[in-house]
């Protein structure tokens, strides 16, 4: 089998070390292995291709070897930077320790693996007493404490994925390191985190379902928002198209009256003076009844109040106001 490859001369270069593979001599190019001449055109040129593992006559392009492991550092740089450590997992903001720490894990200790690699009873009790003393000891500050608890919110309620996980844990303890969370609820603060980022990437979380589901009032999660949002300079409107997805599935319905909503939502955002200032969610409840209606499949105002947490008040209000803004528009298109 033979390679196209660019011919390297060699004859006027002076003599140097390819890395742990031999030594280059003019006119004499060997490898570890490889000393002899070429058995197609007896030149004693041959070149070590790291990248494929391939030994190959870089006169004639004969591929001697293939599948040549690679003598250098097996580096296992997974975040791209500096470390170029070759253990361990990479570091991640939903460990306290960031997973740095060496860790006895309880099922070694517990299950029948013990057992099997010849471990009596009484070595498991004195290792599961060293495993709680080696917890104790990560944890005796008590900000470590409170980023134990916290992350463990983060991994356990917020319901993100995990690169957004790790968003969040990482906003927390920014804010931990800051003095922010003195004084404030762990609970709260987390939840601000984990709903200012599912914003900034687009998912439709809304305030009631995060604080159900960190278990404070929706007043305390608004005012922490507020707060984080001013500290962190987060700042985001949400567009009532964000909840459009998220609204149609809790509601069933069929994928065909997207078309109309689109329509709508197009023709209402850039008149930002009429849905701006309201919930988005408010807003997007409003579209999705129109629309549907649009399409000849309506829904009750109470089926589509129940799933954007709005009043019906408060959809009729804005279904006039739409209403209102798509007459003002035909007005003015019969007038062109």
């Amino acid at each position: 089998m033979k390679q196209n490859k660019q011919t390297v001369e060699t004859t006027n270069q002076p003599a140097k070390k390819l890395p742990g593979l031999g030594v280059n001599h003019a006119g004499r190019r060997t490898l570890e292995g490889h000393t002899r001449p070429c058995e197609d055109c007896g030149a004693v040129n041959w070149d070590f291709d790291v990248t494929r593992g391939e030994i190959t006559c870089a006169d004639c392009g004969l591929v001697a070897e293939e599948n040549v492991p690679d003598p250098g550092a097996e580096w296992t740089n997974r975040d791209n930077g500096e470390d170029r450590s070759r253990v361990g997992r990479p570091m991640t903001y939903t460990l306290a320790d960031k997973g740095l720490n060496t860790t006895i894990d309880v099922r070694d200790l517990n299950t029948g693996i013990a057992s099997r690699h010849g471990m009596s009873s009484q070595a498991r009790r004195d290792w599961r007493r060293r495993r709680v003393i080696d917890e104790r000891s990560k944890t005796r500050k008590s900000r470590e404490r409170n980023l134990v608890k916290a992350n463990q919110f983060i991994r356990d309620r917020s319901g993100l994925p995990g690169p957004l996980q790790e968003e969040a844990a990482r906003l927390y303890r920014r804010l931990s390191g800051e003095g922010f969370v003195t004084g404030r609820s762990i609970a709260g603060v987390t939840a601000a985190c984990t709903y200012l980022v599912a914003r900034q990437e687009g998912l439709p979380r809304q305030i009631p379902d995060v604080a159900d589901a960190f278990d404070i009032t929706e007043k305390d999660l608004s005012r922490l928002i507020r707060q984080v949002s001013r500290r962190l300079n987060m700042h985001k409107i949400t567009s009532p198209d964000e909840y459009f997805d998220k609204f149609m599935s809790d509601l069933g319905r069929d994928p065909a009256i997207r078309t109309p909503l689109d329509e709508l939502g197009n023709t209402i955002k850039p008149h930002d003076d009429v849905w701006q200032g309201k919930k988005p969610m408010g807003v997007a409840a409003a579209l999705i009844y129109k629309a549907s209606s649009t399409a000849g499949s309506p829904r009750t105002q109470s089926e589509v109040c129940s799933v954007a947490n709005v009043s019906e008040v408060t959809l009729r209000g804005l279904l006039r106001l739409i209403d209102g803004l798509l007459d003002k528009i035909r007005q003015y298109q019969n007038m062109q």
